[in-house]
């Protein structure tokens, strides 16, 4: 069901409507309403197909430019995010449902058509908008968007997907799960079926594991700040948001949960560089690196995918402490720009340059701490971005696997004996983590070479973290830990 590209360019749909219907006068034209909440979702889903952009990058500044609009109240834009995300999160589901309504191939339905059928199938299905406003609703909005001939169509589908709720419809649409698991589990929980693969086997275990995870990819994470060390702390945050609307991390002492929600950005720490916005489980990550025993110099210290930033920061803050320079590398210049920006004010020596990981400008074993946050799929992210669960292809992990491979290899060569390196990567992919450092320790690959470094158990440098398996590498996920779902290998160089 969702192995195939959604969208695809296709005919155009219905024309315009006669003027007479049964010989009996036409209605008169009633000129369509434009609902600012809708057509701000709508362009966002329009954004997200035709320029691969993501929700989240486009969405805010949307609603910025809505809410100079005094009519735009607080409850509109509560709406609008809904119906972006969870038209997002659910999308395979209501493919599903969209497709047994119709009566040709899902692909033949112009985009923006299919775009606006899925707000629909959202606000009937997955809230709490009653029928006759959620169908009435995106009819207008179709006429505004598409024109009155294609509403019609926008109109007859809804009101089949009406009769069912949505229980009813997945009952019809998946495939017992007795039949093909797989197939069942991402129906019911909108993800592509080799995604569910590849969690299932990331994960093990038995049904109740994944439908957990898989749950837990459809919900809305909350904002995590990070308090950086020596510039802030998690109470003067906890204070700024306020009791009511903030909670401790669950792990991290730098951490803060805006349970509420609210806006980062207005704070002041945030504003000024003290805090950021990072997912509990990138700082677990940082803090761990930092956290393992060196013997002998632990004066320079490497971020060496440092792009946008927060792991660098965090990172600068604790080598600050330690009287340690980072120096924080990133390929591409506009996110170099970024990690400057970042690490901005930072109390301790630091740099940031752009450069290749793979072809490093500084000299082999010139580090005592190393951490390479690879580019990967993004799996472990997709309570966040949960566009990219559509967008990825399996054959996308073949081109991120060379780039892995090569910048763990130089990481190693960039620390010195005794030193370590953090190998992190936001997706659970045995094909991004475990493989990626076995290969490389025993030298796979072609002209590769087996380095000389062990590994090391990194759980004891998350400590009071439950569930991180039996080691040496740590994996984290939503449904246990309520992080991404980062992965952490510890590695330190013996000869």
């Amino acid at each position: 069901m969702s192995e195939q590209p959604r969208r695809r360019p296709a005919a155009a749909g219905a024309g315009k409507p006669s003027g007479k219907q049964g010989g009996r006068p036409a209605k008169p034209y009633r000129r369509p309403q434009k609902d600012p909440v809708r057509m701000l979702a709508f362009e966002v889903l329009r954004a997200v197909d035709e320029r691969d952009a993501y929700a989240n990058l486009v969405l805010p500044p949307l609603l910025k430019k809505a809410r100079q609009d005094e009519s735009f109240q607080a409850r509109d834009a509560a709406l609008a995010t809904e119906l972006v995300y969870g038209t997002l999160r659910r999308q395979g589901t209501y493919d599903a449902v969209i497709k047994a309504c119709i009566d040709r191939p899902l692909r033949e339905v112009d985009p923006p058509v299919l775009d606006v059928l899925s707000l629909g199938a959202h606000q009937l299905l997955g809230t709490r908008i009653p029928t006759h406003a959620a169908v009435s609703a995106s009819v207008e909005l179709a006429r505004v968007v598409l024109g009155d001939g294609r509403a019609k169509f926008v109109n007859a589908v809804l009101r089949k997907i009406s009769a069912h709720d949505l229980d009813g419809w997945l009952e019809r649409v998946a495939p017992p799960y007795e039949d093909d698991a797989e197939e069942h589990l991402a129906i019911y929980h909108s993800h592509p079926r080799w995604v569910v693969s590849a969690l299932w086997d990331a994960l093990g275990g038995g049904r109740a594991g994944i439908e957990d995870l898989l749950e837990a990819d459809n919900e809305r994470p909350e904002v995590t700040l990070v308090a950086r060390p020596g510039r802030s702390t998690s109470q003067e945050l906890l204070e700024a948001v306020g009791e009511d609307s903030a909670l401790p991390g669950r792990w991290s002492p730098y951490a803060v949960r805006m349970a509420e929600g609210g806006e980062p950005g207005a704070l002041e720490a945030v504003r000024e560089g003290r805090a950021g916005v990072q997912d509990e489980g990138s700082q677990l990550v940082a803090m761990a690196l930092a956290a393992v025993p060196v013997e002998g110099r632990d004066a320079r210290w490497l971020d060496g995918c440092a792009g946008p930033g927060g792991k660098a920061a965090l990172l600068g803050a604790l080598a600050a402490q330690r009287g340690a320079f980072l120096l924080a590398s990133e390929k591409q210049p506009h996110r170099a720009r970024l990690v400057e920006r970042a690490l901005a004010g930072n109390p301790g020596p630091y740099q940031v340059i752009a450069a290749d990981g793979t072809r490093p400008p500084w000299l082999p074993g010139s580090f005592d701490r190393v951490l390479v946050d690879v580019p990967c799929s993004g799996l472990g992210a997709l309570r966040r971005r949960p566009e990219a669960r559509w967008r990825r292809r399996p054959e996308d992990l073949e081109g991120f696997a060379p780039l892995q491979r090569g910048l763990l290899r130089e990481a190693l060569a960039a620390v010195r004996v005794g030193g370590v390196v953090g190998y992190a990567t936001c997706s659970p992919h045995l094909a991004e983590t475990r493989v990626v450092v076995d290969d490389v320790l025993k030298g796979r690959g072609a002209g590769a070479r087996a380095v000389s470094a062990e590994l090391i158990d990194a759980r004891p440098y998350m400590a009071g973290v439950p569930a991180l398996g039996d080691g040496p590498d740590v994996q984290l996920w939503p449904h246990l830990h309520g992080t991404d779902a980062m992965y952490l290998a510890l590695l330190r160089r013996t000869a």
